[in-house]
């Protein structure tokens, strides 16, 4: 089966948009002490908020995501793949990028914390780096999840996304009026799921078999949208904007919810017509690498913010305009050109990374599980089975500090976050597989789909 150049469209077109917003509203002044800070555009500007409408963009990753582990796992069940086997596979494919990244990264804290670097800029580097985290988690939960969430999809169709929305506003019911903690943690699963879920709708054709459900989403996503931020309690802003209450992201609310599902219809109504215009190949080909650089863009496009800030503003040589002024936004065009470079650099000197980490998935990833009754699998002992979700459970939790603390919280190298992230990543490529299927339809680019 060919893979589906507009799912792979919508995975450039999102990993562009959460790179140039983030760029777009990094800003960085310089103390009298030479010390650098970085402001809340968001909260500082409170304008800008609207233009976070088009920047959050993350219900399409989740979308993309749901269409095409719907495909890998209906594929893999068929074969008579194993659960554990497929998530396994699935995680390291994330996991495994994401594990050498961190590794850098703590590396680097590790050496400025034992030089005596500050620890107020330490851990404004790592909250920096971590920043983009917060996806990490939460696509590794879904995706443990496929299996059942695909059973119930192939019972309920899109009864299920409805009634994940509708426990989804039960929680943040709860979470907004009579503040129940940790009934908001629900809502990522839930209201990310929803997305996820219609990936699977969408590829069995559930969302496009009749001509005004599309059209039905975009409206109805946007309508109630507008009528929860303008009537309701949430702000217009889908990032998250420090003290604001209640957000829109911390955790996902009704708003951000309503606006995913207007989304997706969006995406839905615009696909013919991307269709067509990837169709033609100058146009693929222009698409087509920055799709399978998604996870490296993803990771590491905060760096080159940081090359510049020590090349610019700890020098002193950047012009520092109020921030918000027109002068500030007229320096916005070549601050986002520059980090463009930069970044293109980055890329292209990962690229021996990428190939290393292609060929280590291809060696270390779990047993697909094929062919259950196999000697091999019998053979391999009953605990083996149980690696991946131990691994699973390690690195999820790992990664979740990341995103809530940074790689450097109050300037300290975290400890036991990178050895639970050590610890499931290496669980997850300790059972080499035994049986390989060739048509699993899984792509030769290992990296490429987990963004």
């Amino acid at each position: 089966m060919s893979r589906d150049r507009y799912v792979d469209f919508l995975r450039a077109w999102a990993i562009g948009l959460v790179v140039l917003g983030h760029w777009l509203i990094t800003a960085l002044v310089r103390e009298p002490g030479g010390e650098i800070r970085a402001p809340e555009l968001l909260a500082t500007v409170p304008w800008t908020q609207w233009l976070t409408l088009g920047f959050q963009i993350m219900p399409l990753f989740f979308l993309a995501g749901g269409h095409a582990a719907g495909g890998s796992w209906a594929r893999a069940r068929a074969a008579g793949g194993t659960a554990a086997g497929w998530v396994g596979a699935r995680a390291l494919r994330l996991l495994l990028p994401a594990a050498v990244y961190s590794g850098l990264v703590l590396s680097a804290v590790g050496i400025c914390s034992a030089v005596g670097v500050d620890p107020n800029t330490l851990e404004l580097v790592g909250w920096a780096m971590a920043m983009q985290f917060w996806f990490l988690p939460v696509y590794l939960l879904l995706s443990a999840l496929t299996p059942p969430l695909h059973a119930a999809h192939r019972r309920w169709g899109l009864l299920v996304p409805v009634a994940m929305g509708a426990v989804a506003l039960v929680a943040d019911t709860l979470v907004v009026t009579v503040h129940t903690p940790y009934v908001g943690l629900l809502d990522y699963v839930l209201v990310w799921g929803v997305a996820y879920q219609l990936g699977f709708c969408w590829r069995d054709g559930l969302l496009t078999k009749r001509r005004p459900l599309p059209a039905a989403l975009a409206a109805g996503g946007a309508l109630a949208f507008a009528a929860l931020i303008t009537l309701g309690p949430f702000p217009v802003s889908l990032i998250l904007v420090t003290g604001q209450t209640p957000s829109n992201t911390d955790p996902p609310s009704a708003a951000m919810l309503a606006w995913a599902v207007a989304q997706v219809g969006l995406c839905l109504l615009a696909a013919p017509a991307v269709r067509r215009l990837l169709d033609r190949e100058r146009v693929w080909r222009a698409v087509r690498p920055v799709g399978g650089a998604s996870m490296t863009l993803y990771l590491w496009h905060m760096l080159p913010v940081l090359i510049l800030a020590a090349a610019f503003y700890l020098t002193g040589l950047a012009p520092e305009p109020t921030l918000g002024s027109a002068a500030w936004w007229g320096l916005r065009l070549p601050w986002l050109l520059v980090l463009g470079v930069v970044l293109t650099g980055v890329v292209r000197a990962l690229r021996p990374l990428e190939r290393g980490l292609s060929l280590l998935y291809e060696r270390t990833r779990p047993d697909p599980g094929f062919s259950r009754s196999s000697r091999s699998s019998r053979s391999s002992g009953s605990w083996l089975p149980w690696l991946p979700w131990l691994g699973l459970a390690a690195s999820v939790t790992a990664l979740t500090r990341f995103a809530t603390r940074g790689f450097a919280p109050d300037g300290r190298f975290p400890v036991l976050p990178a050895l639970g992230l050590l610890l499931g990543t290496t669980l997850l490529t300790a059972r080499r597989r035994t049986t390989v299927d060739r048509d699993t339809g899984e792509p030769k680019e290992a990296l490429r789909e987990a963004a």
